[in-house]
């Protein structure tokens, strides 16, 4: 009996047993095996193939995905993921395949909301490449151009993007602006006035919030008074047009020096300018209180470097510096527009053979009473042309022989004994100018190792 009890509780366990293992198999027949869809494993494979930095095997993965799958909805973002594994592979190659990638999205895929992102990274991709002032400028105008085509092409895009594009727009701009001043300045040390003007002029039209604003248009004053000298001494030129042409010239100081008072109130510059007005006798305007709380703000948005940072800068680094481009402000997107020495000689030449003040010279006078002259003076004949010609120096040389001038771009593989050549050479010019011009020329706060560089 107890054995026939003890055969029926085992049969009854065994069946139990197999129901239970054959219940667990019902409930799921494939296992979890593949249930995802086949376009997503790939995307996810490539996905993780790029968190170990196997950008191959990411890439492999992403175009099987685009070839066999065309209708997919992981398709543009997996056309983007191409781009994105180029550029974070990095080097020339791969950012120059990136950017054709993000570029062939673009032209696919307009209306998504990845073109805006691929169009900031293409961007990026020149920003990443970007040199120093002195050095080759490709890559900062490139990058100021495609920074541009976001905010113009992309008004509506995700609002940090364009926070980012703004504030790297700044930074290029910065860069850009330096260069340009850099070369002014040589100019000015040259004693080629018409040319550094006419640089300078850029300077502050094309980008009125770099940090060195001021400065430039401080320049041009100088410059416009040491020409005021030069046609003092001018014996070549008679004395009534020799008061027309100085007085050209002062008007011309007196714009500059006064726009460092009305647009740049807040910065170093400042009483350098009013002291400059009063030595010309020339009205010495004042900022509006919107003026001073704008400048103040592009002055507060301004970095500084450290002497460590300053020193790795200089001696290591081949980035440019950008600390000081200003976090305030909105960016410049017009073309710019480079005003030629040939041009500021032939507006000057053409105002005072017309009697009349240029009007175009860049800078407008404030409270200065631009008028024409008496209806009753002459324009001057043929034979008193040549007479304005002389009072309207040339950029030491002839026609664009002054652009000739400038030094030719350092690259990275130059040796620091050119270098130091090249330095020597513009410390001799210096020396050349008067001490009103030289103390024009300073840049303002310069330290350490930046006091041995003149440009």
């Amino acid at each position: 009996m107890v054995r026939k009890l003890l055969t029926l509780v085992l049969l009854a366990a065994i069946a139990l047993l197999a129901t239970g293992c054959h219940r667990g198999k019902v409930s799921n027949p494939i296992a979890d095996i593949n249930s995802k869809q086949p376009d997503k494993v790939l995307y996810d494979r490539a996905m993780e193939a790029m968190k170990g930095r196997k950008f191959d095997i990411a890439r492999l993965s992403l175009q099987t995905l685009i070839n066999t799958y065309p209708d997919s909805e992981y398709i543009a973002r997996a056309k983007l993921s191409v781009g994105d594994s180029w550029y974070a592979e990095g080097g020339s190659t791969g950012l120059a395949q990136a950017e054709i990638e993000y570029k062939d999205f673009i032209t696919f895929f307009p209306n998504m909301p990845e073109a805006a992102e691929a169009q900031l990274k293409v961007a990026n991709i020149h920003y990443r490449q970007m040199a120093k002032p002195d050095r080759d400028y490709t890559h900062a105008k490139r990058a100021e151009d495609e920074y541009k085509e976001f905010l113009r092409q992309f008004p509506d895009a995700d609002p940090k993007l364009a926070a980012e594009a703004k504030l790297r727009l700044l930074q290029v701009q910065e860069v850009l602006a330096e260069r340009e001043f850099r070369i002014g300045r040589f100019y000015f040390l040259r004693e080629s006035y018409p040319a550094a003007i006419a640089r300078l002029k850029g300077v502050a039209d094309n980008y009125p919030l770099y940090s060195g604003a001021d400065e430039s248009l401080f320049l041009i004053g100088a410059a416009y008074e040491n020409l005021i000298e030069t046609v003092r001494g001018n014996a070549q030129i008679p004395e009534a047009y020799k008061a027309k042409v100085i007085g050209e010239y002062v008007k011309q100081a007196a714009a500059a020096y006064g726009r460092i008072l009305t647009r740049y109130p807040a910065t170093d510059r400042v009483e350098d300018a009013k002291e400059r007005l009063a030595g010309l006798k020339q009205p010495i305007p004042t900022p509006t209180p919107e003026a001073i709380a704008k400048s103040k703000a592009e002055e507060a948005g301004r970095g500084e470097q450290g002497t460590v940072d300053k020193m790795l800068n200089v001696f290591i680094s081949t980035r440019p510096d950008v600390t000081r481009a200003t976090k305030a402000g909105e960016p410049r997107l017009e073309e710019e527009r480079q005003t030629s020495a040939l041009e500021v000689r032939k507006e000057m030449t053409d105002a005072l053979s017309a009697g009349q003040p240029s009007g175009q010279l860049g800078v407008q006078a404030t409270g200065s009473g631009k008028g024409a002259p008496p209806e009753s003076e002459a324009p001057p004949s043929s034979e008193e042309r040549p007479v304005l010609q002389n009072a309207v120096p040339q950029a030491q040389g002839s026609g664009s022989a002054a652009e000739a001038e400038l030094p030719a771009q350092t690259n990275e593989a130059s040796s620091e004994e050119t270098r130091e050549q090249q330095a020597q050479a513009a410390g001799e010019q210096a020396d050349k100018v008067d001490k009103k011009a030289e103390s024009s020329s300073k840049k303002k706060k310069k330290k350490g190792l930046r006091k041995l560089i003149p440009f």
